[in-house]
This record gives structure tokens, sequence and C-alpha cells, in this order.
């Protein structure tokens, strides 16, 4: 089986990927641990000091890639076959094409919980994941652990 595991570095993380976990001792699979690391919409920095905002940029990308990198090893510590991936461009639409690319059995998310109202005015990745792809998806209900 082929996973690609959608994070957001976010306390949630963990609950996913210990799900993740358990999945794979029944299921042996080839994981990949996608985070988008998409700045801001018009991230203001470029406009007021363009130097600035590269360095802060590849500072935070760097240091995203580093959590993503220390979740795959220590899935890899666990004898599962798993992949750090940084990715960047709109979220649901970035994971969709790296689940098409990566040829995946199935798409794991986690969902927030943080209600209608948001999900409404904000939007969710989870919910757009789902609603848009051609993959399976697994949502898993990370507010309930915390």
């Amino acid at each position: 089986m082929k996973l690609l595991v959608a994070v957001d570095l976010s306390e949630a993380t963990q609950v996913i990927v210990d799900k993740v976990r358990k999945i794979t001792r029944e299921y042996p699979a080839r994981v990949w641990i996608v985070h988008n690391a998409e700045p801001p919409p018009d991230f203001v920095e470029f406009k007021t000091d363009p130097l600035a905002a590269r360095e802060s940029l590849a500072k935070k990308f760097h240091k995203e890639h580093r959590q993503i990198q220390e979740i795959a090893d220590r899935l890899r510590d666990t004898g599962l076959d798993a992949t750090a991936l940084l990715v960047h461009g709109p979220t649901v639409e970035t994971i969709l094409k790296e689940a098409s690319d990566l040829d995946v059995d199935m798409i794991v998310v986690g969902t927030h919980g943080r209600g209608a109202m948001h999900g409404l005015l904000v939007g969710s990745i989870s919910k757009g994941i789902l609603h848009k792809s051609s993959h399976p998806v697994l949502v898993i209900p990370t507010y309930r652990h915390r």
C-alpha cells in the first residue's frame, strides 16, 4: 500500500502520524509525509523588503523540512518505508497533484474540527481534498485527542 500523509505541523500532526503507524502495522505501506509550505497570499514582506522576505522564507522552509524529515526518520526507525516531501503551492491542488504523481493508494489527512462556521468562512483543506480527490481519503479527527 502507498500512502500520502498530509501534515500541517500543528499538534494534530502527531495524532495523524500515530494513526498511520497503527494502520501500517496491519497493512505494510510506503509512506510519503507531505507538508505544503505555502507562503500567505500577498506576503507583505515581499513588497517592503524582498531580501529579508526571501531570507525569512528560507529559514521557515528549512525548519519545516527538518520537522517533516524528523517524522519520516521516526517512522523509518520503526521499519516503515517513509519519505519526507516539502511542497509549495495551493494546498489542496498541490497535495492532489503529489498523490497523482506518486500513484498512491490513499491520502491521509487530519481535521481540526473547528466547526461549521470556520469551514464556511475559511474552507477546509481536508474537505477540499475529500471532495476533489480521485483517490480514497482517510480523514482522521485530531481534535478529540488533544
